[in-house]
């Protein structure tokens, strides 16, 4: 069923309402939708170079605003819907651990999961549920959706199709690693 998914999102990169197309996945994975926008934004740019930062902007800007529905969703739906879509992706032992730790370390927390392959919408939801500070939420899923989203406009629109096999295979990779890094550096810049 995944595959089907990821093949007619893919298939909407060529549609004349592909921009509509990817507000409307930027906004859904934010919450609840398994396939990131990054599977219509790849072809969408290389197919028109031009247009790479209306692309990720409106990418973002969707994401963001999705952002804000799983946010909503935990803040008020958690036991009804969030619990549920949670339970789908596995990690609802991990609920209980993080509720306990996330508020402290939330704006790494939105960081990390808008930047890497963890799932942006669980970190969305579970901002919503425990409480965490809304205006911190937006800031944080701004920065690091927009980070991730204008690479790989920048990327795309720099190196065109041959930097696409990096992108789709290794880009989460080193995304991974610069957020380690920060993170790191951070920390010992704490220790000084």
């Amino acid at each position: 069923m995944l595959r089907k998914i990821y093949d007619w999102t893919l298939s909407k990169a060529d549609h004349p309402q592909a921009l509509w197309v990817l507000a409307f996945v930027s906004f859904i994975e934010s919450s609840v939708f398994p396939i990131p926008p990054d599977v219509l934004m790849i072809p969408m740019i290389i197919a028109r170079p031009s247009r790479a930062w209306r692309i990720a902007a409106v990418a973002l800007v969707a994401s963001v605003l999705g952002g804000l529905l799983g946010y909503a969703i935990g803040a008020f739906a958690m036991d009804t819907i969030g619990d549920p879509i949670l339970a789908s992706l596995g990690k609802t032992e991990a609920k209980v651990i993080f509720d306990e730790r996330f508020n402290d370390k939330g704006f790494w927390a939105v960081l990390i999961a808008g930047m890497t392959p963890f799932p942006y919408k669980v970190i969305t939801i579970m901002s919503g549920a425990t409480g965490m500070n809304l205006t911190t939420f937006v800031a944080t899923s701004i920065l690091a959706r927009g980070l991730r989203f204008f690479i790989v406009a920048f990327l795309l629109w720099k190196f065109g199709a041959p930097i696409r096999e990096f992108i789709e295979k290794r880009l989460g990779l080193m995304f991974t690693l610069f957020v380690v890094l920060l993170v790191g550096g951070v920390s010992l810049l704490k220790f000084l």
